[in-house]
């Protein structure tokens, strides 16, 4: 998990260092270098591109490319490590989602930890140093979004092998990144810029491959936590790299952020 953390990471500050793009061509070259990888891995493997539950892939695929896209969208106006912050809410919406169409209960003590988060989600907006309302919304709705990949993933389970669902999602993603790069490309003239964009696939596919195999080798609420090093990470970054400032009350929030959900994972995986 810290692997898959380190790889998320890198990317982050990749898409930081590329904002210059539009978010469409960033989403199309993050997609067709892991589209690439899936490709190669399901054909070695000689498993069916159709998958089982090919309804439910395709909107997991249609979601996950709009929240990219919003995401990629929201580094542009605000730091990139409240963005990552800002994205990591998912679970406070998947919640709210899983007792409307899963029908499962939120228990008591997680509304606590959801209120936490929220108070640090508030503490983020109102005092990062490159706050700005447009790219808190973008980065909020991201997280909205991938609240929805993640009942949509629920709902696929073991039906379909986890190579198949990230594959229609890279694949969607490059179809609709593709589409949107028409309109709005803009020609790397570094080859720097050609090699960071190239990066994206690539450090993307093998953050989502070490995240699958962390899940698969330990318990999942041992695991899960672990990928708030995400923001620790990115925030290094930001700090040393991009030279980006971060306030006291910011970073509380952050870690309010991160400490109330690694505990809701904890506390909903051992009751559960």
């Amino acid at each position: 998990m810290l692997l898959s953390t380190l790889a998320f990471a890198l990317m982050n500050a990749f898409i930081k260092e590329l904002n210059h793009y539009s978010p469409f061509q960033l989403v199309f070259f993050r997609s067709f270098g892991s589209l690439f990888f899936t490709t190669i891995y399901l054909k070695v493997n000689k498993i069916s591109f159709r998958g089982n539950k090919m309804s439910l892939l395709l909107y997991r695929g249609l979601t996950g490319v709009i929240s990219m896209t919003l995401f990629f969208a929201s580094v542009q106006y605000i730091s990139v490590g409240s963005a990552v912050t800002l994205r990591y809410v998912a679970p406070l919406f998947a919640a709210i989602l899983a007792v409307i169409f899963l029908k499962e209960k939120i228990l008591p003590l997680q509304w606590f930890f959801f209120i936490i988060a929220f108070i640090g989600v508030v503490l983020i907006k109102n005092f990062d140093s490159a706050s700005s309302t447009l790219g808190v919304g973008l980065a909020i709705a991201a997280a909205f979004f991938s609240s929805i990949v993640y009942i949509l993933i629920s709902k696929i389970g073991h039906q379909d092998h986890p190579v198949i669902v990230v594959h229609y999602f890279m694949s969607i993603a490059t179809l609709v990144g593709g589409i949107g790069t028409l309109f709005f490309w803009t020609e790397p003239v570094k080859t720097l810029d050609w090699f960071l964009l190239f990066s994206l696939g690539i450090f993307g596919y093998f953050g989502q491959l070490f995240m699958t195999k962390a899940f698969q080798f330990g318990q999942a609420y041992m695991v899960a936590p672990f990928k708030y090093v995400e923001v620790v990470f990115t925030l290094s970054l930001g700090v040393f790299y991009f030279q980006e400032v971060y306030t006291f009350w910011n970073l509380f929030g952050t870690a309010l952020v991160i400490v109330s959900l690694s505990l809701n994972v904890i506390y909903k995986s051992r009751k559960g």
